[in-house]
């Protein structure tokens, strides 16, 4: 009985990539994906939300914005496209971690999670064009990229550990702690997209729907839960001097205070100054600089010891594959 191999089992079975650009191409996944949420509020906040008139296509007779469509339409346009590239960048991570020997089947299933989440999130963002840009469809779109984020942030930290048994690094209130950050820190963001859906930058300059809530009380109790996950974050600084935690996992508690200080800054300049779109796209990078502190603090708070290979010509999960390590006889 002859064996067909699937694409992917055929590139693995040509290609072995080093340790080094298995991070590569997971990290790829992580840069686009705070570049789509970016440039996605780029399109709300220069009102070019509804540049395309449908979807799939651009309008109902052409697949490619239109000289009639001006600038928005471009603009709404290129950000659509800039979905292929998050693709292939997912796609190289898929790959990636197909062909790595030996085969991290968890590793893989993840990346394929990514996958799906990008299908599902451009069929959301469809949706949210077929509504007239309404703001509950906005939000769930704004939310499933920053899923899309979370699982490219522990795609990419898997691919710097092995696949044995989680093992603590620190005692178990410290990581409860930590777990207590980065659910505040998913209320904050969701608590974000209520000042968004009720303020001023509906992403179209037509007729939007707004949600039913003036945008300054949803600003303020939005600044409320930021100033709940700054508490815990600096619980958590001095619990970890405390402890004496490893330096590394220092380092994360430091530059998640460091995020949240900028991210605090501009928040409160931008409310103060009447919400310039400036300053609301630097405050989404930084919001999205902020999950990403909070998901590699409590994912250093634990290590996954590499899984010895049956083949000793096999290099094992974060190995060094450089020349320098290779010694001919």
């Amino acid at each position: 009985m002859v064996r067909v191999l699937t694409p992917l089992a055929l590139i693995a079975k040509r290609w072995t990539p080093t340790p080094r650009t298995l991070q590569r191409a997971a990290m790829s996944a992580v840069v686009m994906s705070v570049f789509i949420i970016v440039t996605g509020g780029a399109v709300r906040l220069t009102g070019s939300g509804l540049g395309c008139d449908t979807w799939p296509k651009c309008t109902d007779s052409s697949l490619i914005a239109t000289p009639e469509q001006g600038l928005h339409g471009y603009i709404e346009f290129g950000n659509r496209m800039l979905t292929y590239v998050l693709s292939a960048a997912v796609g190289w991570a898929i790959i990636a971690a197909r062909s790595t020997k030996p085969w991290r089947r968890g590793l893989t299933r993840t990346a394929w999670i990514m996958f799906w989440l990008v299908m599902s999130n451009a069929v959301l963002g469809g949706i949210t064009v077929w509504m007239g840009l309404n703001p509950w469809t906005v939000a769930g779109h704004f939310l499933a990229a920053n899923c899309l984020l979370t699982v490219a942030v522990i795609t990419w930290q898997r691919t710097r550990e092995g696949d044995g048994a989680p093992r603590p690094r620190v005692p178990g209130p410290v990581r409860k702690l930590a777990w207590a950050i980065l659910a505040v820190t998913v209320v904050l963001i969701v608590l974000g997209t209520s000042v968004t859906g009720s303020g001023k930058h509906a992403g179209d300059k037509s007729e939007v729907p707004r949600m039913p809530w003036d945008w300054t009380d949803a600003a303020h109790v939005h600044a409320v839960a930021a100033w709940a996950v700054c508490a815990l974050a600096i619980a958590m600084w001095f619990v970890l001097r405390m402890v004496d935690a490893p330096n590394d996992i220092r380092s994360r508690s430091r530059d998640l205070l460091v995020v949240l200080v900028l991210q605090g800054a501009v928040g409160y300049v931008q409310f103060f100054t009447h919400v310039p779109e400036l300053l609301v796209g630097v405050h989404m990078l930084l919001s999205s600089l902020t999950l990403i502190s909070v998901l590699r603090l409590v994912l250093s708070l634990r290590e996954r010891p590499a899984v010895p290979s049956a083949d000793p010509l096999v290099p094992e999960p974060g190995a060094r594959s450089d020349a320098s390590a290779v010694t001919t006889v």
